[in-house]
């Protein structure tokens, strides 16, 4: 942040985001799924969001795939383990306009104690203020990890040698962030 312009902090409106994954099953189809509950936040030079600064948190239990005992098995340990790792954390390291309204969002990713540098591409939507006068800003944020390398290695092969589950993860993260007022 420059030493003129004051940071602007941001925070994260639950109410109007959402954190989905897909990955492969069988090879054959994909598995979409969510978690529930998040937060997060943003500081930026006013609405000037190249090289801001963002840090956001996923509840593990809040998992969702639309199926409890697949969600149960994600939960557990030969998964993401939320009982010894409830959190999954990602913090920004650089935020970078890339061309428009597009920006490289380089960051680590922990999962299962296992941090990570990844890259993100976010996508700004742009800025409104709603109803009750809060200015929000909304981008979406797209990547793919490998889920080998946060120590999610679980595999199974079919009787038929199919592999059950795949190791790329597609992440589609649509969020609203609101201004928060100066101090």
């Amino acid at each position: 942040m420059s030493e003129t312009t004051p940071a602007t902090k941001w925070l994260l409106d639950p109410l109007h985001s959402e954190v989905q994954f897909k990955i492969k099953h069988l090879v054959i189809s994909t598995v979409t799924g969510s978690f529930k509950v998040f937060q997060g936040s943003m500081q930026s030079e006013g609405e000037d969001f190249n090289h801001a600064q963002v840090e956001f948190t996923l509840d593990v239990d809040s998992v969702d795939t639309n199926q409890e005992q697949r969600d149960a098995h994600l939960r557990g340990e030969e998964f993401f383990d939320s009982v010894q790792f409830p959190h999954i954390k990602f913090v920004s390291t650089s935020v970078v306009r890339e061309r428009g309204d597009t920006y490289q969002l380089h960051g680590d990713l922990t999962i299962k104690n296992v941090t990570k540098p990844v890259t993100l591409e976010a996508e700004y939507g742009g800025s409104a203020v709603d109803f009750y006068g809060n200015h929000k800003a909304g981008f979406e944020v797209t990547g793919q990890i490998n889920r080998k390398d946060f120590g999610l290695t679980w595999g199974a092969v079919t009787e038929a040698g199919n592999i059950v589950l795949g190791d790329d993860v597609k992440l589609t993260i649509n969020v609203q962030f609101a201004k928060q007022a100066q101090a």
